[in-house]
């Protein structure tokens, strides 16, 4: 692949996974919630799950999905209505009796949620664009942005995992507990808009 395409889909990975969207608002909670440790198999759950789903949609179904209104229609309705009901369970969210023992979202329930997040799904019929038609297979440069998604969203995620456990001094109290997990709630369901 030229230097030049390379370059535009790193720098495309690196704009994706920095901003706000489902993802870094659950790892801002997780954060918060069990600290930076607890947190990382939900991190590399986001991680190589996007980096999986990323690399199988682009050399499958990206391009059908990138030129199907209604496709992308229904994945939007979708994702909007788990979107809205995580939002919720997050609000809602109230300190553990037992929180050394809390279950923080897992490895594999952070690959899971890759597959009903709109924004993932979005992030990937965008990256179609991204297949040089010239270039090697569509199938090894499906797996190199999938790589190049791990590298560079390791240290992305990195930052709202530690922003979050960074929160865990300013929330030793139920209420700023309370009032935190409504915010992020709230920052999780302002999400949906941007769907469309």
């Amino acid at each position: 692949m030229p230097f030049d395409a390379l370059f535009a889909f790193t720098i495309f990975a690196v704009v994706t996974t920095v901003t706000p969207g489902p993802n870094n608002v659950m790892l801002t909670a997780t954060g918060a919630n069990v600290g930076i440790r607890r947190g990382l198999p939900h991190l590399f759950g986001v991680a190589f799950g996007f980096a999986f789903m990323l690399a199988l949609l682009t050399v499958t179904v990206g391009t059908a999905l990138a030129h199907s209104p209604r496709a992308l229609l229904v994945l939007r309705v979708a994702g909007v209505a788990v979107l809205l009901w995580l939002s919720w369970k997050i609000a809602t969210a109230g300190r553990s009796k037992a929180a050394a023992r809390e279950r923080p979202i897992g490895f594999f329930d952070a690959v899971l949620f890759q597959w009903v997040n709109p924004k993932a799904w979005l992030i990937c019929a965008s990256a179609v664009s991204f297949i040089q038609v010239d270039g090697p297979p569509p199938i090894a440069q499906a797996a190199l942005f999938g790589a190049i998604e791990v590298v560079v969203g390791v240290p992305c995620m990195l930052l709202w995992l530690s922003f979050g456990a960074a929160m865990q001094r300013l929330l030793r109290t139920d209420r700023t507990l309370r009032i935190f997990n409504i915010a992020m709630g709230l920052l999780l369901a302002a999400t949906v808009p941007m769907l469309f």
